[in-house]
């Protein structure tokens, strides 16, 4: 129900844009989030947007680079990521909350429906 593409290898400094696209209407009513887990760590938020697309919540180590949004239909949501780190390095999933959670929330179990990750890694 939720496929995330885009990922990629770029340098430090560069950008990336993320997208999840989910299936039909079935998130049209429901927060959608980003989280993102590096190798040896535990996932970790980065970006979630209201179901309006009106509300977004960020992390506070990608807050002025990263940017959330969602189209119209509200069927796909994109991680817009500039100023890229190394630290940035993860395989980032788009997650979905159930239909009428409207609120972004930052707290990975409040989303049931996962997609299956895309990689971004940066490079010196």
């Amino acid at each position: 129900q939720l496929q995330a593409s885009g990922g990629g290898l770029v340098q430090a400094g560069g950008s990336l844009r993320l997208s999840c696209a989910t299936s039909g209407r079935a998130f049209i009513g429901a927060a959608l989030g980003w989280f993102r887990q590096a190798p040896g760590k535990e996932r970790e938020f980065v970006a979630a947007i209201s179901a309006s697309g009106s509300v977004p919540r960020y992390a506070d180590s990608v807050k002025g680079r990263f940017t959330i949004s969602r189209d119209k239909y509200g069927a796909t949501v994109y991680l817009q990521m500039n100023g890229l780190k190394l630290e940035d390095t993860a395989v980032y999933f788009c997650a979905g909350r159930r239909h009428g959670r409207t609120v972004a929330s930052a707290t990975p179990d409040e989303y049931p429906f996962w997609g299956q990750g895309t990689q971004v890694t940066v490079s010196s």
